[in-house]
């Protein structure tokens, strides 16, 4: 079985759960950007921005660098790889059970028919 860092899956998806702050990730994607860019583009105050971008930057998600009084943000070093393997494994697990759950659908339509024809006679 994998193992996965708990905390650090924690950090991620508690990251991520909030759409400003996957609002961030892409964005930074396309381009870094300054705490206060960003708190602008998303009509944010600064504090608030700086509070998302620490949440981030918790996670590993994104970086920061200070240079005189302007805090750049960039794409952080992590890759999700562990959050991912989480995922597809979940959904693999999942997808078993609705294939289940559909044998089980279509052998009591079988049985149904076969009841139905039975009744007709």
């Amino acid at each position: 079985m994998v193992q996965y860092s708990t905390a650090l899956l924690d950090a991620s998806f508690a990251a991520l759960s909030d759409a400003t702050r996957r609002g961030v990730l892409e964005q930074l994607g396309r381009a870094d950007a300054s705490i206060t860019d960003l708190a602008e583009k998303f009509n944010m105050t600064l504090t608030g921005m700086k509070k998302h971008v620490g949440v981030l930057e918790q996670a590993g998600l994104v970086t920061t660098e200070k240079v005189g009084r302007v805090r750049t943000c960039k794409i952080g070093p992590r890759r999700l790889e562990e959050e991912t393997a989480w995922i597809e494994r979940h959904r693999q697990l999942w997808d078993a059970r609705f294939d289940g759950l559909d044998k089980v659908v279509e052998a009591l339509k079988r049985k149904q028919k076969v009841d139905g024809r039975k009744k007709r006679k």
